[in-house]
C-alpha cells in the first residue's frame, strides 16, 4: 500500500470514526427499559415483579382535568385602594359647595335645606364604596352574582359574592334607586353630583391571584398510588389493560431516572458507543462492497454521515424539549435526499441506519421505527427519477397517508377503538409531511456547496431554451445538430449498459460549446464551401481545434455549470490528436520528426461510463458524415474502427467500462446510424413481399 492510499485510508477512518463520537454524544445519556409493551397487547416476557418501591404517574390528561377543575374553583383576589375613597370625598365636598352656590347665587342660602341634602349625598356615597365598585376583569365576566371573589383590605382578605359589590353601571343604577331619598327639587342636583364622583376602588391583584394558582396546582398529586417491591405487575401472556399499562409507565419512567445517575453514565455511554459502532461499520461496509465509487470519494461519505447526524440531532433536541412532539422530526427528509443524489438502495440503506440511531432515544422504539420505515420506503418510490419539483408535494402527501393509516392501525391494535387517536399526534404527522418541502431547498444548497447535480437541475439545463444551447444553435448551428445526434446516440447506449442516461444526454448537448469561439473552422458549420483552414499551416489548425476544449472550459466556467458537465468538455477527444491534420502534416513531411504535442489534445481520458459514451458517440457520429455510402457494411466498419482505435489508446482505462459495456455500445451506434441513414434492412428472400 501506498503513501497516498494509506492517507486515503486514514482519512476515512476519522470520517467514520468522528460520526461515531458525534452521534453518541448527542445521545441522551438516560438508560433504557428493557422491555417493550403496548397497551391492549399481551406481555410477552416473564412474569414482572416490582424491582423496587415506585408510584403509579398520572396521566397528563388527567392532571389537565385536575388542574381545570381546580382554577374553575380558584376564587380571585381584588385590592381595596382606600386612598381613592379619601381623594373622591374631598372632591364631593368641594364640588358640592361649588354648585350649591351657583345653583342658588350664595354659599350659605338655605341651610337647613344644604345640610340635609349633603347628608344624603354622603349616605348614598359612603354606602357605594364601603360595598366596592369593583373593576371589570375577565375573572369575574359572566359569572353568577353569588359567585364569590377574596377582597383584601390591610392585607385580610374576606369571601364576599359578585352581588354583594358594584361595577359602575350597577352602582350608577343604585344611585338612581336612592334618589327618592332626595327632595324632588334636589334629585337632579344629587344624582348628577354623585354620578360625578364614582370610581373603582376594588382593583385585581394578579400577582395574587397566580401565586394562589400556582399553590393551589402544587397541591395535586402527581401520583396514582404506590407498587410495593416484590408485588406483582403483570404475568406472561396477560393482555396489559390500561391499569397495567399505567403501572408498566411509571415503572420505565422510574426505572430509567435511576439509570441515569453519574454511576450509570460511563457504562450507557460504552453501550451506546458498541451500538453507533457497529451500525457505522455496517454502513461502511455496504459502500465498500456495493458502491465502491461512493467509499473512494470522501465527500460524498462525508455529505452521507452529515445527513444522520443532522437528523439524530434534531431528534435529540426535540426529545429533550418535549418527547410528545417526536412524530414532527421529518426522517424520511435523508432517504428523499440520498435518493435524490445517489440511488434507491442506498437511500433505503442510509435510511434504515438513520432510523436505527435515533431508535435507541425515541419512546416507543419499536413503534417509531415501524412507522418510519413504512414512511420512508413510500418517499423513496415516489420519487424513483425526480423530473418535476412538484414532486415533493406528491412524496409529503404520500408520507403522510402512510403515517396516518399506520398511526390509525397501532390504535386499533392497542385501544380497540379509534379512542386512542389524538388530533395533536394527527397534526404533528401533518406537520412532519410539510417538512418534507424543505428538502428542496436543502437539495438546492447541498447542489451549490458540495458541487453535486440532480435530475431536475440535468432537465433544467438540457432545456432547448437555455441560454447556451440557444447561443450555440444561433452561432454554429451544424454543431448543434451535431450535438443532437451525438446525445440520442449516446442516450440510447445509456440505457443498454446501466449509464445515467439523463447525464450522457446533457453532457453531450454541451460537449462541443467551445466551437461557438470559431464555428467556421469546423466542418459542420461550413455551408459556404469556403474553408479557413486552407490559408493556415497545419500545427495552426490543430491548435484552433484543440482550442475549442480549452474555450468550451472557460464558457462553463462562465455559466456555472455543473463540473459533470464540464467533465463532458474536457474529457470528449480524451489525449487523442487531431488526426487529420496530423496526418497531412506526416505526409507532406515524411522526413522531417513532426511534434506530436501540438497535434494533441490535452486530456484527460474519460472517467466514467457516461463521458466515455459520449466521446464514443462523437467519433462516430462526425465520422459517419463523411462517410460517401452508407450502408450497413460501412457503417459497421466504419463504427469497429474507430471505437478499436480509442482502445488501442487506451481512452476507456480510467472508465469503468467492461468489453460486454463497449460491444453493446457499439451495436446501438450501428443501429441508430443504420436508422439515421434510412438503411433498409435485408430479408431472406423466402421472406421478401
Amino acid at each position: 500500500m501506498t503513501m497516498t492510499d494509506k492517507k486515503k485510508l486514514l482519512s476515512k477512518i476519522a470520517l467514520f470514526f468522528s460520526a461515531v463520537v458525534l452521534l453518541v454524544a448527542v445521545f441522551p445519556k438516560e438508560g433504557r427499559f428493557k422491555y417493550e409493551f403496548s397497551k391492549g397487547k399481551p406481555w410477552l416476557h416473564e412474569d414482572l415483579y416490582a424491582p423496587f418501591d415506585f408510584a403509579i404517574i398520572k396521566y397528563e390528561e388527567e392532571l389537565k382535568v385536575e388542574q381545570e377543575a381546580i382554577l374553575q374553583t380558584l376564587k380571585p383576589y381584588f385590592k381595596t385602594d382606600s386612598a381613592i375613597y379619601s381623594k373622591q370625598k374631598v372632591q364631593l365636598d368641594i364640588t358640592f359647595e361649588k354648585r350649591w352656590r351657583e345653583r342658588f347665587g350664595k354659599e350659605n342660602a338655605f341651610p337647613v335645606q344644604k345640610d340635609k341634602t349633603f347628608k344624603s349625598v354622603v349616605q348614598v356615597f359612603d354606602s357605594l364604596y364601603r360595598a366596592g365598585i369593583v373593576q371589570a376583569n375577565p375573572s369575574i365576566e359572566g359569572r353568577s352574582p353569588g359567585y364569590e371573589i377574596f377582597i383584601l383590605e390591610n392585607n385580610i382578605a374576606r369571601e364576599v359574592p359578585l352581588k354583594k359589590v358594584f361595577t359602575l353601571q350597577q352602582a350608577s343604577d343604585f344611585i338612581l334607586r336612592n334618589a327618592s331619598n332626595f327632595d324632588i327639587g334636589d334629585r337632579d342636583f344629587a344624582v348628577a353630583l354623585l354620578t360625578d364622583h364614582i370610581t373603582h376602588n376594588l382593583f385585581f391583584d394578579e400577582k395574587i391571584t397566580n401565586a394562589e394558582k400556582d399553590a393551589a396546582i402544587g397541591r395535586i398529586s402527581p401520583f396514582h398510588g404506590m407498587v410495593q417491591q416484590g408485588e406483582l405487575i403483570i404475568p406472561r401472556g396477560a393482555l396489559i389493560s390500561d391499569a397495567q399499562f399505567r403501572i408498566l409507565t411509571s415503572l420505565k419512567t422510574n426505572y430509567e431516572t435511576q439509570l441515569g445517575t453519574s454511576k450509570a453514565f460511563y457504562a450507557i455511554t460504552a453501550g451506546q458507543a458498541i451500538l453507533t459502532s457497529i451500525s457505522i461499520l455496517v454502513l461502511a461496509l455496504f459502500l465498500f462492497i456495493y458502491r465502491k465509487d461512493i467509499f473512494a470519494n470522501n465527500k460524498k461519505i462525508f455529505l452521507i454521515l452529515l445527513l444522520i447526524f443532522m437528523m439524530v440531532l434534531t431528534a435529540s433536541i426535540v426529545i429533550r424539549l418535549n418527547v410528545s412532539y417526536f412524530y414532527l422530526i421529518p426522517v424520511c427528509l435523508v432517504p428523499v435526499i440520498i435518493r435524490v443524489f445517489y440511488d434507491t438502495r442506498l437511500a433505503l440503506f442510509v435510511h434504515l441506519i438513520t432510523i436505527f440511531n435515533t431508535g435507541f432515544i425515541v419512546p416507543n422504539s419499536f413503534q417509531f421505527v415501524f412507522i418510519q420505515l413504512m414512511a420512508g420506503v413510500v418517499a423513496i418510490m415516489s420519487i424513483v427519477r425526480l423530473e418535476r419539483r412538484s414532486q415533493f408535494f406528491y412524496t409529503a402527501f404520500f408520507v403522510l397517508c402512510t403515517y396516518l393509516t399506520i398511526y390509525i392501525g397501532l390504535n386499533l391494535i392497542q385501544e380497540g377503538s379509534l379512542r386512542g387517536v389524538e388530533m395533536d399526534q394527527v397534526y404533528r404527522m401533518a406537520g412532519n409531511a410539510a417538512l418534507l418541502l424543505f428538502a428542496y431547498p436543502i437539495i438546492y444548497l447541498i447542489e451549490r456547496i458540495f458541487g453535486y447535480i440532480t435530475d431536475v437541475t440535468l432537465i433544467e439545463l438540457g432545456n432547448g431554451n437555455n441560454k447556451v444551447l440557444r447561443e450555440l444553435a444561433q452561432k454554429a448551428p451544424g454543431t448543434f445538430q451535431h450535438s443532437l445526434q451525438v446525445a440520442n446516440l449516446a442516450e440510447e447506449a445509456s440505457y443498454a449498459i446501466g449509464a445515467n442516461s439523463l447525464l450522457v444526454r446533457v453532457g453531450a448537448l454541451y460537449h462541443d460549446i467551445g466551437k461557438m469561439e470559431a464555428p467556421l473552422y469546423f466542418i459542420e458549420n461550413q455551408i459556404t464551401g469556403i474553408n479557413p483552414h486552407d490559408n493556415l499551416s497545419y500545427e495552426e489548425s490543430a491548435e484552433i481545434i484543440i482550442r475549442h476544449v480549452t474555450y468550451g472550459m472557460a464558457l462553463a466556467r462562465k455559466h456555472k455549470l455543473p463540473p459533470e458537465i464540464s467533465d463532458f468538455i474536457v474529457t470528449h477527444h480524451g489525449t487523442r490528436k487531431v488526426e487529420y491534420f496530423y496526418i497531412k502534416r506526416k505526409q507532406e513531411n515524411p522526413d522531417n520528426s513532426v511534434d506530436e504535442s501540438a497535434f494533441t489534445y490535452p486530456g484527460p481520458i474519460p472517467y466514467s461510463k457516461e463521458t466515455a459514451l459520449v466521446m464514443m458517440a462523437d467519433s462516430v457520429e462526425a465520422a459517419s458524415r463523411s462517410l460517401v455510402n452508407h450502408d450497413e457494411k460501412t457503417i459497421d466498419e466504419m463504427v469497429e474502427k474507430i471505437i478499436s482505435r480509442q482502445l488501442e489508446f487506451e481512452q476507456f482505462s480510467n472508465a469503468n467500462l467492461t468489453l460486454q459495456d463497449i460491444s453493446r455500445a457499439k451495436e446501438i451506434f450501428k443501429k441508430k446510424l443504420a436508422t439515421i441513414y434510412h438503411i433498409r434492412v435485408s430479408y431472406p428472400a423466402e421472406r421478401a413481399i
